[in-house]
């Protein structure tokens, strides 16, 4: 049986996820969208950080966050003294944790569905009078919009499995940032925890399944749909 503690663990880490992705997917279109749509110097270096938390050590993002986000960090100042508003040692540290190390995998899944967006149906939009956010709207937007969900769906499930820069950044504090992965991890250093280890890797690897078979999904459905519109 599932604990009153384990729901609370779940929900702490849905809350988490769901953060991540509500502030993330916006940014993420944002720069799929000019990654894909636009040529302008340094694109080859702003492709190069937006995936660099593919390819550096999660405790090593977890280390920059401190750094910028810290109470004494550049940034992590700025919104203590103006706004009283503080992320490490938070669960909102671990929401911004988790959405940085999912933003790679979401633009990467809007880029390309941007990419397969033939773009003589936005100029042919453009010769009929349409204004550029008129044919984003109706036409780059809609038919992206595999991309969005699959790309939302994929950052939710990477988020359930954030665990080095959340660690590192916003600690494993019980009932504040002690997620998932956190608690198995915990969860291995009790000795005779090896029901609740089980559990909860159980738990986290269905909740992961699942995004992933919503993601496979929404995109077939939508898909289905815009191919029988067009």
């Amino acid at each position: 049986m599932i604990t009153p503690l384990e729901w609370s663990i779940i929900g702490l880490s849905l809350k988490v996820s769901l953060v991540a992705i509500t502030l993330t997917l916006p940014l993420a279109y944002g720069l799929a969208w000019l990654l894909a749509r636009r040529r302008f110097p340094g694109r080859f270096l702003l492709d190069a950080l937006v995936h660099l938390p593919l390819v550096v050590p999660p405790v090593v993002t977890g280390w920059l966050l401190l750094v910028l986000l810290g109470r004494n960090g550049p940034i992590g100042s700025i919104l203590l003294d103006w706004l009283g508003v503080t992320l490490v040692f938070h669960w909102t540290g671990a929401a911004v944790a988790a959405a940085v190390m999912a933003l790679p995998l979401m633009v990467r899944a809007m880029r390309l569905s941007i990419d397969a967006v033939d773009r003589k149906l936005v100029g042919a939009a453009r010769t009929l009078g349409a204004s550029p956010w008129h044919a984003f709207r109706t036409i780059t937007l809609p038919l992206s919009l595999p991309g969005i969900l699959a790309g939302a769906v994929l950052g939710f499930a990477r988020s359930l499995g954030e665990f080095g820069a959340t660690i590192t950044f916003a600690s494993n504090i019980p009932g504040q940032t002690r997620t998932l992965p956190l608690a198995i991890y915990t969860s291995l250093q009790v000795p005779g925890a090896e029901g609740v280890v089980t559990r909860l890797a159980i738990i986290s690897i269905v909740l992961s399944l699942a995004a992933l078979l919503a993601s496979e999904w929404l995109v077939r459905r939508t898909s289905g749909g815009n191919a029988h519109v067009l």
